[in-house]
């Protein structure tokens, strides 16, 4: 008996350990934030407006994005936060969306525009060839986990 209950705790704690390791380690190897001037700086001119929010069908206490986006025809400008977390993606949609089953749906059709590897604002270049006005919905989604973060429309 003490045997099996040595088993099981050792085995908890392996997991609750490799469960912290994953939502952590993003946190330890992420570059250094961009400065807040510069994110304000290139969100000027911004041909649309919009905000994340941890209000959506989608989020919840460890998957959630606050914050202003700012889209330009060459960049897209995160001012705010969002969750720690691995393999973080930025997509374009055509319809919002604000859950893991509603994007999966478009994920398809929608316009990857890069990595998101800051959680205190971002700054990405939009590829050469992108339209953003062809879209309306910013999404940030983790690729390895298949889980929705945030999505704001901005338009």
């Amino acid at each position: 008996m003490r045997w099996l209950i040595l088993s099981v705790t050792h085995l908890a704690v392996l997991a609750i350990g490799f469960a912290l390791g994953v939502y952590f380690l993003p946190v330890l190897t992420a570059p250094e934030s961009l400065d807040r001037g510069m994110l304000a700086a290139s969100a000027e001119g911004a041909l649309f407006e919009a905000g994340f929010t941890r209000e959506l069908k989608g989020s919840d206490f460890l998957h959630w994005g606050e914050g202003s986006v700012s889209v330009t025809a060459g960049k897209i400008v995160h001012q705010g936060s969002l969750a720690p977390g691995p393999d973080y993606k930025l997509y374009l949609v055509k319809d919002f969306v604000e859950d893991e089953a509603q994007f999966l749906k478009v994920k398809s059709g929608a316009q990857l525009i890069g990595d998101v590897k800051t959680f205190d604002g971002f700054l990405l270049d939009v590829p050469t060839g992108v339209d953003v006005g062809a879209y309306s919905t910013v999404i940030v989604w983790c690729e390895t986990f298949g889980e929705f973060i945030t999505a704001a429309k901005y338009q």
